[in-house]
This record gives structure tokens, sequence and C-alpha cells, in this order.
């Protein structure tokens, strides 16, 4: 599950992705995307210094992804914000194994399942997502379908 944050930082940068050679300003960025300005420039400055964004001072100046949407991946993002962690809500429990048979099943099981999200994420690219987006877009306007996944 992604937090309100995440959630939030993703609309940015999704369209940051959208025009990635245009710097965009918090101000547009909030703007575009109904956001409150202040918590998405907290957001921005988290990305900037995970290295996923370069930040330009001045008039003409903003935020612009450092890389290609497909080089930027959903954990990157996450690990950017500080949440990596913060998907798996079982996560606060320590993984061990325990003594019953049963309880070493559900304890590989938990292993398998984080192995699989941690895949997940780093697979997922924001160009990925950029797609689907579109392809939401296209749908709502009346278009085919809409293609998620």
């Amino acid at each position: 599950m992604l937090s309100r944050q995440a959630s939030h930082a993703l609309k940015a940068l999704l369209e940051l992705a959208a025009k990635p050679l245009e710097w965009q300003s918090t101000h547009a960025l909030a703007t575009a995307q109904h956001l409150p300005e202040p918590m998405l420039e907290q957001l921005l400055l988290r990305l900037r210094r995970a290295g996923l964004l370069d930040a330009r001072r001045g008039r003409v100046g903003g935020y612009r992804l450092t890389r290609p949407a497909r080089d930027i991946s959903m954990d990157q993002i996450l690990t950017g914000l500080g949440e990596a962690l913060r998907n798996n809500p079982n996560r606060s429990e320590p993984l061990e194994p325990a003594s019953s048979p049963a309880d070493q099943v559900t304890y590989a099981l938990q292993l398998r399942l984080e192995r699989v999200r941690q895949k997940a994420l780093a697979e997922l690219s924001l160009e990925d997502l950029l797609f689907d987006l579109r392809s939401a877009v296209a749908g709502s306007d009346g278009e085919v379908g809409v293609m998620l996944g």
C-alpha cells in the first residue's frame, strides 16, 4: 500500500516524466496535481537528495528528472522517500524462523512474498507508470479502454 506522501510524490514525478526536458516549479507541479505545495516541496527535496531529481533556482528553475523515466524504479522512488520498508505491513515484526513446522512454512512464505515484492518494485519503472497514465487519459477521453500493468 502506498502512503499519501508516496502517492503525492508519484503524481509529481509523473508530471516531470511527461515533460522530461522541462524544468517545472513546485508551484506548477502542485497546481497541476492539486497537491499541497509545502508538503510537495519536502517530498521533492527528498527525491533530489536521493539523486532522482535535479533542482535549479531562479525564474526558469524548478525540478526535472536526473535520468530517463525508464531508469527510475519504484523501489528507488520509495527508498528515496524513506518509505521502502513501509510497504510491508509485517516489517515491524522481525522475520524469524519459529520452532514448529507450520511456523517454518509461514516464515518461508513471508520471505518469498518479500522477495516477490522487492523484485516487482525494482522492475516497475516510472516509465511503466507513465504508460499507464497515458492509457488512463486516453480511456477517459472516450478512446480505447485503459491498459494497466
